[in-house]
């Protein structure tokens, strides 16, 4: 009687201690976030800042609640735009990274390349694209957006791919491994960890590039039209409505990319650092 009372109690207590240490990790950010948000509210009614220099926080969700409808149609236009440029970027990043990674001239010759290009500015390439694709279709916010998340996940797919440990590659050799079991067991373990901290910044950047690409021409149903129309009519609570949703987005994104690398590799060991 007495083990088998012991038994559940002792789950409990693991799992009390579970829930603590999670709300440990939590606590400290959230109150970092409703403080800021407390704090810009005071100083805006204290010091009387008007609102088309910075609205209060309560006048942005109050906007946010009454004009939600419009607000969700112009964030799922723009999602589109966002989820398939980062697609299109990280699969064509992955794919070019790993054919550098194969040879030796091209990573000496292209990855120069690849790292001066990654610093070109985003507004650099949306009158570019919109002019190629249509300044009023999707798939030119897309294309902006795939651009620049290729350049970072390239660059850290060979990064991944050329960092594997040599005694690990040089055992598979000795168990007569092949160029594809070398690939497929050393390398790309050794590759995911980096290629999922560029899909981390990929996300954000995926955002960025499709709302600043709306900035150059959209219709009025997305995000970026939705920003800059508002902003011109003086409407700045509206405005920072969408500017929250575009913030949701980009943070939704990245917290599925996390949930999708606990899901692939959950043996590393910064997860596990992650979970203590």
């Amino acid at each position: 009687m007495t083990a088998s009372a012991t038994v559940p109690r002792s789950v409990g207590r693991r799992a009390g201690s579970a829930i603590g240490e999670r709300l440990r990790a939590v606590a400290p950010p959230a109150i970092v976030f409703f403080g800021a948000l407390t704090l810009w509210q005071v100083l805006v009614l204290a010091l009387g800042i008007k609102q088309f220099i910075l609205p209060a926080p309560l006048a942005i969700a109050h906007a946010w609640i009454t004009y939600l409808p419009e607000l969700w149609a112009a964030a799922s236009y723009t999602l589109w735009e966002i989820v398939a440029g980062l697609v299109l970027g990280s699969v064509a990043g992955i794919l070019a990274g790993t054919m550098t990674a194969r040879f030796v001239t091209v990573r000496e010759s292209l990855l120069p390349f690849a790292i001066a290009a990654n610093s070109i500015p985003i507004v650099a390439f949306a009158p570019i694209m919109n002019n190629w694709f249509g300044i009023d279709q999707q798939i030119s916010k897309a294309m902006i957006s795939a651009i620049i998340c290729f350049f970072p996940v390239m660059i850290n797919t060979v990064r991944g791919l050329t960092s594997a440990d040599p005694a690990a590659i040089e055992l598979m050799r000795a168990c007569a491994a092949s160029n594809a079991q070398v690939f497929r067991w050393v390398r790309i373990p050794s590759a995911l960890p980096f290629l999922f901290i560029a899909l981390r910044v990929a996300t954000t950047l995926a955002t960025i590039g499709a709302v600043v690409g709306e900035y150059f021409g959209a219709p009025h149903s997305s995000l970026g039209q939705y920003i800059v129309t508002y902003t011109s009519y003086l409407n700045f609570e509206r405005s920072w409505a969408a500017i929250v949703f575009a913030c949701a987005i980009g943070i939704g994104l990245y917290l599925a990319v996390v949930m999708l690398e606990r899901l692939v590799m959950p043996w590393h060991g910064s997860l596990r650092q992650r979970e203590r």
